[in-house]
């Protein structure tokens, strides 16, 4: 049987914590968890700064501590938070890593947007990815 997305994106959202943006905010300057940015390479010229970036397409090679493209920062013993634009790709690269093994993840609630809405600081990307 085949699924929407949004069936889909609703399925891992019942399956992952959200985070307010003012918590993710206090638990990354606490050191207590790495933020992961899922959005597209274009999409980062605006970005929450400290934040692992890396595209929704790349995400399992990158989380796979058995992958030669591992980051270090993706640890799957540590906390992870999750953002995109508004909180659907990252719902659905929140369950992707809690099915490969990842227990301590949670999706930003709203996303880059609603971080932004918050009025928490963001870091410009200049270099041109």
């Amino acid at each position: 049987m085949s699924k929407t997305v949004a069936e889909m994106i609703a399925e891992a959202k019942a399956q992952i914590e959200s985070v307010s943006p003012t918590d993710a905010a206090d638990e990354a300057a606490a050191g207590k968890a790495v933020l992961v940015d899922v959005r597209e390479p274009v999409e980062w010229e605006h970005h929450i700064a400290g934040a692992v970036q890396v595209p929704r397409g790349l995400l399992e090679f990158v989380a796979d501590p058995a992958s030669p493209k591992h980051r270090p920062e993706l640890d799957p013993a540590g906390r992870v938070i999750v953002y995109c634009r508004s909180g659907a790709r990252a719902s659905l690269a929140c369950a992707t890593l809690k099915t490969m093994g990842f227990e301590n993840v949670a999706n930003l609630e709203g996303g880059f947007g609603a971080w932004q809405e918050a009025g928490l600081p963001s870091a410009e990307h200049h270099d041109g990815i």
